[in-house]
C-alpha cells in the first residue's frame, strides 16, 4: 500500500466551539500542526460569520501561519462562489473543499442551495480553481445514507461521483457526516468508486462514536484507502449529528492503528504530541 495521507481537521474541530478561540492561539495551533507531517490541514474556512462566527478569522489566521518549513498544504472550506473567490486569492491554500450533499434535505440545510444549483456552482468553482492554480474538493456528503428519508443507494454515489469526475474534479472525500456508515457499507462503497475511477483521488471523512472509530477505520484500510481526515482528541463533527457522542476520528487513535498495521504516515509523533498539549488550551 502507498504511504497514508492524514489530513488533520482544526477547523472542523474549532467551528462548533461557543467560545471564540483568540486568532492568535488557532494559529499557533495550526503552526504546531505543521510541524508534524501531516499531508494536509483542513486550517479554516471562508463561509458567512454568520453561519460560523468561529471561522470569520481565516484569512487573519492565514497570514500567522509559517509555511516555509513544512511539507502539509491547507485546505479550506468554501460553501459558495463568494468564498471560493475569496479563498482562491491566497497563495498558501492548496484546496478549496466543498460540501456536497447527495441529500436534497442535507444541502438544503448547509449550504441553502439545492443539488442541482451546487452542482452548477461546482462547475463554476472548479473554472476558478483552474484559472487561480487551486485544486477543488469535493465532499460527497451523506455519502452512506441519510436521516430525512431522501433517496440513497451505492449507484446514486458512483453516479453523482461520475458525474463530478465528468467537470474535471480528480480529488473526491467521501464523507460519513452524521456517523451512520457501517463497515459493510465501507467495505463495499470504496471499492466500487476506486475501481470504477481510477485515477481519481478518493479519500474519507468519517464521524463516529467513540465505540465504532476502530472498525469503520479498519474497513476503510482493508478496502485500500490511502487518505483519512482525522482530528485531535476526536473533537468536532457534524452539528447535524443527533449523538452529541458523534465526531470525528481521533487522530491518536488512527496513528495508533496504522502503526499496528506497518502503514507509513510521515507524521513526526514528538512534534504531533506537542500539538496535542497545546490543544488543551483551545478544547476545555
Amino acid at each position: 500500500m502507498s504511504q497514508i495521507k492524514l489530513t488533520e481537521c482544526p477547523r472542523d474541530a474549532m467551528q462548533g466551539l461557543h467560545n471564540f478561540v483568540p486568532t492568535d492561539v488557532k494559529a499557533h495551533y495550526i503552526n504546531l500542526l505543521l510541524k508534524c507531517g501531516f499531508d494536509t490541514i483542513d486550517f479554516g474556512s471562508f463561509v458567512s460569520p454568520k453561519a460560523i462566527p468561529q471561522m470569520q478569522d481565516a484569512a487573519a489566521v492565514l497570514d500567522k501561519l509559517n509555511m516555509a518549513n513544512t511539507q502539509s498544504k491547507l485546505l479550506a472550506i468554501i460553501a459558495n462562489y463568494r468564498g471560493a473567490e475569496e479563498a482562491a486569492q491566497h497563495g498558501a491554500i492548496t484546496y478549496l473543499g466543498f460540501p456536497f450533499s447527495i441529500s436534497e434535505t442535507f444541502q438544503v440545510r448547509n449550504t441553502n442551495s439545492t443539488i442541482q444549483a451546487s452542482f452548477d456552482l461546482v462547475k463554476q468553482m472548479q473554472t476558478l480553481c483552474s484559472q487561480k492554480n487551486k485544486t477543488l474538493l469535493v465532499y460527497l456528503s451523506m455519502g452512506f445514507g441519510n436521516p430525512y428519508g431522501d433517496p440513497w443507494d451505492a449507484e446514486l454515489v458512483l453516479s453523482w461521483a461520475e458525474k463530478l469526475i465528468s467537470e474535471g474534479i480528480k480529488d473526491i472525500s467521501l464523507a460519513d457526516t452524521i456517523g451512520m456508515a457501517t463497515p459493510e457499507q465501507i467495505n463495499k462503497l470504496y471499492p466500487l468508486l476506486t475501481s470504477a475511477f481510477p485515477g481519481i483521488n478518493f479519500g474519507i471523512h468519517l464521524h463516529s462514536t467513540p465505540d465504532t472509530w476502530r472498525e469503520k477505520i479498519d474497513a476503510a484500510y482493508q478496502s485500500n484507502c490511502t487518505h483519512f481526515d482525522t482530528t485531535v482528541k476526536g473533537y468536532g463533527g457534524c452539528p447535524m449529528a443527533k449523538d452529541e457522542l458523534t465526531g470525528n476520528i481521533a487522530t491518536e487513535n488512527v496513528l495508533a492503528y496504522l502503526k499496528e498495521k506497518g502503514a507509513d504516515t510521515g507524521v513526526n509523533m514528538e512534534a504531533f504530541n506537542e500539538a496535542v498539549i497545546y490543544s488543551g488550551r483551545i478544547f476545555v
